[in-house]
């Protein structure tokens, strides 16, 4: 039945595709997708008729129901019949379809870029990063064909197209020698070669009770600079989606000051480095929703960041990882490489999992203490713990893939769980 749906959702997002040529907005990469194209909407929304995936919507399904402005009717066929005439209504009277659709567009196995790219014509195409060891390599024999797959969307690029490079993640910077003749490319980065530069970022704090607290940096091209301050967001990833924005805003007519008065208003979502206030007057940065190998690291550069003191209280920094899934034969040595920098960054460690054992095991072995480090397999064990040892003024971080359900440990130790429905991943 999946296929005859798929079969389906494809031809009717052709069809109205076909009907309306909104401009599209293409997004991938291994890491900081999401954040990406939620920060694309956030720039694009006010000067154009824009929508963009909701939710996990990113597959051979969700693609499509994005297109088509439904959602997924699940198991139901009286639903799904549904959808499909509200469809039909879309292709025979919408006046008011999108001038823009960003999509979010996942790779999870071999040939999935290509079913989408088979009825999506993309005008502008973002890679985000790949990393060393990218998610997915589970599914593909080595990481030179999943980059394979992921370059797809630049070198389907229509005429006149933009690609839009991470130029700081070399994976990513390479595929600017495959971007087809006609097509423009801005890099972005903090790199000096990059063409829109992150400059001076840095972490404030001011009052976190009072959510004063973000990032701030320079945005500069071709000569031009512009301030951007992101509000209550943690994180350099936060200000890479910035850029990434920026470079789409920049190529649809915007100057850099517009852009950074939208910016003003991005947000992270839930399970995505949200800050939350934790028991006991500690803080938590819930990044549960995933995790890869680029992603925990970028994380614990977070922690990293915040300082040893703040509000009159000694900071403690805490880690709560989990399993990175997906990995194939480079599972122990991602695992490995996360442990060690979490050996050099927080003064406590528990894992969860049978994978994230390489994690403490790392982190033994790179000279953190045995009485430090912690192991579970469960995440109701791990947050048990955890909340045993919180103690004022300790900062938390909680990643893992989304299989392991570390939001489990969050809404065991957030200040008001009631709240958990609103502020944590479904």
């Amino acid at each position: 039945m999946r296929r005859i749906l798929q079969y389906i959702l494809k031809i009717l997002a052709k069809i109205v595709l076909w009907k309306y040529h909104p401009e599209i907005i293409g997004v991938t990469g291994s890491v900081g997708k999401t954040s990406a194209k939620e920060a694309i909407y956030q720039v694009l929304k006010k000067e154009f008729k824009v929508r963009r995936n909701m939710r996990n919507y990113n597959n051979e399904v969700g693609v499509p129901l994005t297109i088509l402005g439904l959602e997924t009717a699940g198991r139901s066929i009286m639903a799904w019949l549904k959808n499909f005439l509200k469809a039909a209504a879309v292709i025979l009277t919408n006046k008011d379809y999108p001038e823009i659709l960003i999509l979010e567009m996942g790779v999870d196995k071999p040939g999935d870029m290509k079913y989408l790219l088979d009825f999506i014509p993309v005008k502008a195409g973002l890679v985000t990063a790949i990393g060393q060891f990218p998610v997915h390599l589970e599914f593909f024999p080595e990481k030179d064909k999943l980059i394979e797959e992921k370059a797809l969307l630049i070198k389907s690029l229509s005429k006149k197209g933009l690609a839009v490079l991470n130029y700081d993640d070399l994976s990513v910077r390479m595929l600017g020698d495959r971007v087809p003749a006609g097509i423009s490319i801005i890099y972005y980065g903090m790199g000096q070669g990059a063409d829109l530069k992150i400059l001076n970022y840095k972490l404030f704090i001011k009052d976190l009770k009072r959510g004063d607290f973000g990032i701030s940096f320079k945005l500069e091209y071709q000569g031009s600079f512009v301030p951007v301050r992101l509000n209550k967001v943690l994180g350099r990833q936060q200000a890479y989606a910035a850029a990434a924005a920026a470079a789409i805003g920049l190529r649809l007519g915007l100057n850099l000051v517009k852009i950074s008065t939208a910016l003003r208003k991005y947000r992270s979502l839930p399970g995505r480095t949200k800050l939350i206030k934790g028991i006991k007057n500690s803080w938590l940065i819930d990044d549960s929703y995933n995790s890869s190998p680029a992603a925990a690291l970028s994380a614990l550069e977070i922690l990293k960041e915040f300082p040893l003191e703040f509000d009159g209280q000694k900071t403690r920094k805490i880690a709560v990882l989990g399993d990175m899934l997906e990995l194939g034969q480079d599972t122990e040595a991602a695992h490995r490489q996360v442990g060690q920098a979490a050996a050099e960054t927080v003064d406590l460690l528990l894992t969860v999992g049978e994978r994230a054992i390489f994690i403490a095991d790392q982190a033994c072995q790179q000279g953190m203490a045995h009485e430090k480090i912690f192991e579970f397999f469960q995440p109701e064990e791990a947050a048990l713990a955890l909340q045993k040892k919180l103690r004022t003024g300790d900062i938390v971080l909680i990643k893992a893939s989304r299989a392991v359900h570390l939001e489990k440990v969050v809404q065991e130790v957030m200040a008001r769980p009631e709240k958990a429905d609103k502020l944590l991943i479904g």
